[in-house]
Formats: structure tokens, C-alpha cells, sequence
């Protein structure tokens, strides 16, 4: 794997609220490409197990980074993601996301 290497998901989720210390909407990574992204999380993570996307929702693409949660990862969906795309918890997405290996040396 050279280090500019893309690797592309597109997957279907139903949009979550986290109700935690910091309120947050968040679409699930469904859990056969969650087993698919961890094979190459230390190819791309920049550490504590986030990694590094772009995301795209309805053409709309985005920068964020994955997070970790019961065996696959969550893609956060921020306030100014959900305004353009009008999403809220319960909608259905479909979603593109894109990860660039070998990016830790790029911070």
C-alpha cells in the first residue's frame, strides 16, 4: 500500500443524537466496513483511534474524522453538514466516504 492509496466506502445509515456531555448527530458505519476500515486504521488514524475522512451525503462533501464505537465507527455529522443536507436524527442517508492511507506524516 503506497502512501497516497484511497480506499472508498459508500454505505446506506439511519442518522443517530448523541446525547452525551457534548450533543452531537452521527451516521453509524455499518459494521462489515467498520471490519474493512480497522484493517487499515493504522495506515490512516492520527491517533486515540480517529480517522481522517472525506465524507460526502447528497453531493455535499465534507472533512471529518471516524470514530471508534462498538466495533466499527461512527461518521460525525456537523451542524453545517446536517443544515445543507437538512438531516436530523431518524433520516436515511446515503453516504461516500473516502480514506487516505498514510497521513499520519502529513500533521
Amino acid at each position: 500500500m503506497g502512501g497516497g492509496e484511497l480506499i472508498e466506502f459508500q454505505f446506506e445509515a439511519e442518522v443517530i443524537h448523541w446525547r452525551g456531555p457534548s450533543p452531537y448527530f452521527f451516521a453509524p458505519i455499518p459494521e462489515q466496513h467498520g471490519q474493512e476500515i480497522k484493517r487499515v486504521a493504522k495506515l490512516a488514524t492520527y491517533g486515540w483511534g480517529v480517522i481522517p475522512v472525506e465524507a460526502t451525503i447528497d453531493g455535499f462533501m465534507f472533512a471529518t474524522s471516524l470514530f471508534p464505537k462498538q466495533g466499527s465507527y461512527l461518521l460525525p455529522l456537523k451542524d453545517a453538514v446536517r443544515r445543507k443536507c437538512n438531516l436530523t436524527a431518524g433520516d436515511s442517508i446515503s453516504a461516500i466516504i473516502t480514506i487516505r492511507l498514510g497521513r499520519r506524516s502529513d500533521l
